[in-house]
């Protein structure tokens, strides 16, 4: 093989990789949640002043699963691993003091626009979080943001469907990707 035929099979070898994420359109499904155990490509760790109350904000309120409690010498949890789609892991596990407030670290999660807005509804009804959103971005995307009883930002946010785009930003990308 030539460079440049490695190049091309390097490049065609990357679009056969399936995103969990559904392209942005009026009515699209989110993914199910998958109890398969995997090597996590990247998870995120929060700390909990209250650990059970923390992980039913994200349970109850906000739709992860709870994959796994690994229990302490307590028999209270020690380990709790939350799952929303495929690759939106979260590990939660008790702060052994209390816990500041987030400090400018925010974990984004890829969303379904038509889902925003019940996740909202979801995640007011349950409390002990703040909810702020959906609301709609100059970047083309519909960004609900919340924050867990411990201040951890977390944002779903979701490409909006070409229909509901702005055409000037959507126009700017194309131009700056040569397209």
């Amino acid at each position: 093989m030539t460079c440049q035929q490695v190049e091309a099979a390097k490049s065609a070898s990357m679009t056969d990789v399936k995103s969990p994420v559904p392209d942005p359109a009026p009515g699209a499904k989110a993914p199910g949640i998958s109890r398969a155990i995997y090597g996590m490509p990247m998870f995120a760790t929060l700390l909990a002043g209250d650990i059970r109350a923390t992980v039913s904000w994200y349970t109850a309120g906000l739709g992860f699963i709870d994959l796994f409690t690994m229990l302490g010498p307590d028999g209270g949890p020690a380990l709790v691993h939350l799952r929303r789609w495929q690759f939106q892991d979260l590990l939660v596990r008790p702060a052994r003091g209390p816990v500041a407030p987030s400090s400018g670290c925010t974990l984004s999660f890829a969303a379904v626009y038509d889902e925003l807005d019940a996740l909202a509804g979801r995640a007011r009804a349950h409390g002990g979080g703040r909810v702020d959103g959906p609301a709609d971005t100059p970047w083309n995307t519909r960004d609900l943001t919340t924050a867990d009883p411990d201040g951890n930002v977390v944002i779903f946010t979701a490409a909006r469907p070409p229909q509901f785009a702005d055409a000037a930003f959507s126009e700017q990308m194309r131009q700056r990707s040569g397209q």
